[in-house]
């Protein structure tokens, strides 16, 4: 039953999540809305950064309650309504006030990245609570072959509305957004059949916010091994940075119409369906973090095979979106499980917390990025990216430690 429920909410979720992926579709929109590189990066800074910088005052607050789904359930419809407000304005005013469409994206990706914060603070306590530690690789491997399976015929919906003439712009766009939200929805469904076993809470006084921010300091030093988790997830955010400037930087040099977003779409989730084997295999055979390294090293190759393969034209390109599906799916398959193994389970939700708001490069590096771009060009960007994500590979070594 555990199974089915994440499994049910990943599949949907990855459907939903297809309709404005992050690599593809959402960088094509702001370019064809007329944003700049530097807007996009802004933007895109907001999507990921959000989450992390309030994930301490969201762990903190979780932390006195013995019961999570309330907020999960919660946070998902307002990532809903965040669909539903970006497929509104974009229907209504997209043809003519494309700039108005923008400056409301930064108040809709707000609330989804606040509300996506909340909520996944909420589910990886409630995935750590129900799911037993030898047990989160595989059902995470599990989860992401369906979500990958889902994703893919999210991929096919966007191949066919990008290809067909009677959605023309901006109806494709906001036809996307309002599957996503219907997507949203759905998948909500099976957290209502979450049997939520109580959370730990102490009966003292729960520490304020700024004596929690104090004890920072000490946890890490009592906990090398969540140190060093928390400066390599920094340095992996490079990667993460560098994914969606892929698609601009082939809108750049080949000039691509957006029917490549579907078919870019569609290797990228191959490359997620294919590398579920691998990941898999890698997560039993052997531990998480063996994924999260690998992980690491292939962040680091995607970029100088970017380069190495653009004399070869746009259709050549679409494998660097394929060596990106890899990358996406093992990190939902490595980082998350290896995290939740090296935290305390009594104080998950402060520690994810902590995670969130020290991993602080995720916010600053899209908008860095951009501004490199926008005046430097790609090449000094991707050469960057390929020698950080090596470097993070070398600092995850030694022996692993937990908790269950």
């Amino acid at each position: 039953m555990v199974y089915a429920i994440f499994i049910w909410h990943g599949v949907f979720l990855a459907l939903t999540m297809a309709m404005i992926d992050f690599n593809t579709v959402f960088p094509a929109m702001i370019t064809d809305l007329g944003g700049s590189k530097i807007i996009f990066g802004i933007i895109y800074s907001l999507m990921l950064g959000i989450p992390y910088l309030f994930s301490l005052l969201f762990g903190h607050f979780l932390s006195t309650y013995r019961y999570r789904r309330k907020f999960l359930i919660m946070g998902i419809y307002l990532r809903g309504l965040a669909f539903l407000g970006m497929a509104a304005f974009m229907l209504f005013f997209g043809a003519r006030s494309p700039w108005l469409v923008v400056g409301s994206f930064f108040i809709w990706i707000l609330l989804f990245s606040l509300s996506g914060g909340l909520a996944g603070i909420a589910y990886e306590d409630i995935f750590g609570k129900l799911v037993a530690k030898g047990e989160r690789g595989k059902l995470a491997a599990a989860r992401q072959f369906a979500s990958s399976l889902a994703a893919f015929g999210g991929g096919w919906i966007i191949a066919r509305v990008f290809s067909v003439n009677s959605l023309p712009f901006p109806k494709n766009y906001a036809f996307i957004l309002f599957i996503g939200f219907i997507g949203l929805i759905v998948a909500s469904i099976a957290f209502w059949f979450i049997k939520e076993p109580p959370s730990p809470v102490s009966g003292e006084a729960r520490p304020s916010l700024a004596s929690l921010l104090r004890s920072i300091p000490n946890i890490l030093r009592e906990n090398p091994e969540f140190f060093r988790f928390i400066l390599v997830e920094n340095l992996s955010s490079f990667s993460l940075m560098i994914m969606p400037f892929y698609m601009i930087y082939a809108k750049d040099m080949f000039s691509v119409s957006d029917v490549y977003i579907g078919r870019y779409l569609l290797f990228q989730i191959g490359g997620t369906i294919a590398s579920n084997l691998l990941w898999g295999w890698m997560s039993g055979r052997y531990d998480s973090r063996r994924v999260v390294r690998f992980c690491l090293l292939l962040g680091g190759v995607i970029p100088i095979v970017a380069i190495a393969i653009t004399h070869l034209g746009a259709d050549m390109f679409s494998i660097v979106f394929l060596l990106v599906g890899f990358v996406f799916s093992g990190r939902r398959v490595g980082f998350e499980p290896y995290l939740l193994d090296i935290i305390p389970a009594d104080n998950r939700p402060v520690y994810l917390g902590i995670r969130g708001t020290l991993n602080v490069l995720v916010v600053l590096l899209p908008v860095l990025g951009g501004v490199i771009i926008h005046f430097a060009g790609y090449l000094p960007v991707f050469a960057l990216v390929a020698a950080v994500m090596f470097l993070a590979s070398l600092l995850l070594n030694g022996r692993q430690a937990g908790y269950s």
